[in-house]
């Protein structure tokens, strides 16, 4: 049975730039995993809890043509206005302002090195997330 987010899986195109553009975002270098002769296999980057992200070297260059079923990943912020600022101030791209979403919640869009979508978000206490969240919480708190 599932129970949370592990994490999504990218290949960038330049691991060290995109390692560089999460860690805007707070979000670290936990390990590398190497391959036999000592080349990079992956990067696993720590988000919270037991989520995280990995990174994988021989991503395709960044196009925003891309076709493929990765739609994105989501990022969740207790100040939105202060993420997209700290990105803005830092050269990220901000596609789309802090704006509320059908679900009640702030939302606003970036993309990293490679392209790929990311969404931040700001759950509101009245979101679905939140109600969903507290209703599989052991007494419901």
């Amino acid at each position: 049975m599932i129970t949370d987010l592990g994490h999504p899986a990218f290949a960038a195109h330049d691991v060290g730039r995109t390692l560089r553009f999460y860690a805007l975002l707070g979000i670290e270098e936990a390990f590398r995993l190497r391959h036999d002769d000592g080349s990079l296999m992956l990067a696993y980057l720590h988000v919270a809890g037991d989520r995280f992200i990995e990174v994988f070297p021989g991503g395709p260059p960044p196009s925003p043509n891309r076709e493929g079923s990765f739609m994105h990943i989501c990022l969740l912020t207790d100040d939105i206005n202060a993420a997209v600022e700290h990105l803005r101030k830092n050269g990220a791209p901000i596609d789309r302002e802090a704006a509320r979403g059908l679900d009640g919640n702030l939302q606003a869009w970036t993309r990293d090195p490679d392209g790929n979508e990311i969404e931040l978000m700001q759950l509101s206490e009245d979101s679905p997330q939140r109600r969903a969240a507290r209703s599989s919480t052991p007494g419901g708190a």
